[in-house]
């Protein structure tokens, strides 16, 4: 046991300092994107001499007065024995392959501490998760991947407010401010922190077929200038640059409403966004109707789409960018999430055949945004031991095992992106982490009668030509239900 709680002490001491400097007063520096050599992770050897070995049980037993006196992080006293024997039951969406790897994530922090976390589940986890809270039967805690069910649930009170215990200044030392702001929710008594972000996904990078981008000697804008710039060089060569499609049957427009997404983020203010989301900044508003217009000077340029306007909506959303592996491509440039790999055909190597960029900023006062989807796990019930898992939630330690196995990627400034094993992960997880800000998934935060409703209908609608733009925005404002 010795042995096993030293490899996970060490990996955790970055942490551990952290909530140390945060109560000695000190004021957090502005979080940084991390350096190899202050993230990588600490690999135990079988032959330890016994001077590192005595070393390292002298570090137990410190650490181990944390037991006796009731000192210390919950974490640290956790790590120190002093929940042994108890239970953290866990529930969320991941099945299969993925509650596999998040149990494998979990091992470190149960052979370190003796707490026993059990994960449970479903595919229904949204309908499951709203009858166990309706029966006060709900789980320690929930992995949310949609964070305005759990804001339903904060408003409530049925959320624990992680501020009382996890200080601070040390998440800040370990996550962007975003995502301590998209955490930070409406209680029954004001705003409370209802969780901490676990795994992501980034959403505002563009690809492109780099053999044939590179043999045709574009280079990779930096700008939104740049980008149009690009658009207009692969037009004038003859050629359309971009691969668009919105089909998805029930679902069909959803595409459009991440572009009009990443365009807000980089056109207005956080606050704006927020207030979006929310419904107290209109879609009819100038700010939305210029993202609209923005995203218009590509999609509504024939010259700049595969297969021209009309092609956009009869185009499956899988189909889209398989134009860019054509000889020679018939488009150049094809903004998706990573999942869009899979649909690119056989044999195409990553690196090689294909590569991505970061989704340009258009207006540099608003920085390098990126548009996010995630986990956020959030505490039902309030023990000591369910504390402490949630203390190893905002650490990179609670996702390592995940991240190098492939399928997570870390928001946590402590994570090292030499713990990933592709480079398209890597990649996606270095944009993520040295972002100005992040923000969650607008048509995802809004209520289904807009996000899923409205906004995809009112984009389908203008892109198709069945309506001019002023109307398709009044329209998708009439979708808000208290409208």
């Amino acid at each position: 046991m010795m042995k096993k709680k030293l490899g996970l002490l060490i990996t955790l001491l970055t942490f551990v300092a952290l909530t140390v400097a945060a109560c000695g007063g000190a004021a957090a520096p502005e979080p940084a994107a991390p350096s190899e050599s202050e993230t990588e992770p600490v690999v135990e050897e079988a032959n330890e001499s016994a001077v590192e070995e005595s070393a390292a049980e002298e570090s137990v037993a410190e650490n181990a007065t944390t037991e006796e006196t009731g000192t210390g992080s919950f974490l640290e006293r956790a790590m120190a024995g002093a929940f042994e024997g108890t239970e953290v039951s866990v529930s969320g969406p991941m099945v299969g392959e993925d509650a596999l790897k998040f149990d494998q994530a979990v091992v470190p922090f149960e052979e370190a501490t003796g707490i026993d976390v059990k994960y449970e589940g479903t595919k229904e986890f949204e309908a499951n998760i709203s009858v166990r809270v309706d029966a006060d039967d709900a789980p320690d805690i929930a992995d949310y991947p949609q964070p305005g069910l759990l804001s339903n649930f904060a408003r409530e009170g049925k959320i624990i407010d992680v501020s009382t215990f996890m200080d601070e200044d040390a998440l800040q030392e370990n996550y962007n401010q975003s995502w301590l702001d998209m955490a930070t929710m409406d209680g029954p008594d004001g705003p409370i922190m209802a969780g901490v972000w676990h795994r992501v996904a980034g959403k505002s990078i563009i690809w492109y077929p780099k053999a044939q981008f590179d043999a045709a000697g574009y280079e990779v804008p930096e700008t939104w200038d740049e980008l149009m710039e690009l658009t207009q060089t692969i037009a004038d060569d003859g050629d359309t640059a971009w691969c668009i499609g919105i089909e998805s049957g029930a679902a069909t427009g959803w595409v459009a409403t991440d572009w009009i997404e990443n365009i807000m983020l980089r056109t207005t203010s956080l606050e704006n966004y927020d207030k979006w989301v929310v419904g107290e900044l209109p879609f009819n508003s100038p700010e939305v109707k210029h993202a609209a217009e923005v995203m218009s000077e590509i999609w509504t340029n024939e010259e700049y789409v595969d297969g021209g306007t009309a092609g956009i909506v009869g185009t499956f959303i899988g189909d889209s960018p398989v134009g860019m592996f054509t000889d020679p491509p018939r488009c150049w440039l094809h903004a998706q999430a990573s999942w869009i790999v899979d649909f690119f055909g056989e044999g195409l190597e990553p690196g090689v055949d294909y590569d991505f960029f970061y989704m340009p900023p258009i207006d540099e006062q608003y920085g390098k945004p990126v548009l996010v989807a995630g986990d956020i796990m959030a505490m039902h019930n309030d023990r000591p031991e369910v504390r402490a898992l949630m203390e190893y939630f905002s650490t990179g330690a609670s996702v390592e095992s995940w991240v190098k196995a492939g399928g997570a990627i870390s928001p946590h400034y402590d994570s090292s992106l030499d713990w990933y094993s592709n480079d398209i992960d890597r990649g996606v997880a270095e944009i993520i982490l040295e972002a100005d800000s992040v923000r969650f998934d607008a048509s995802d935060l809004m209520p289904g009668e807009v996000g899923a409703g409205s906004f995809w209908k009112g984009m389908t609608d203008y892109i198709s030509g069945v309506s001019n733009l002023d109307t398709a925005l009044q329209e998708i404002d009439a979708g808000w239900p208290s409208r």
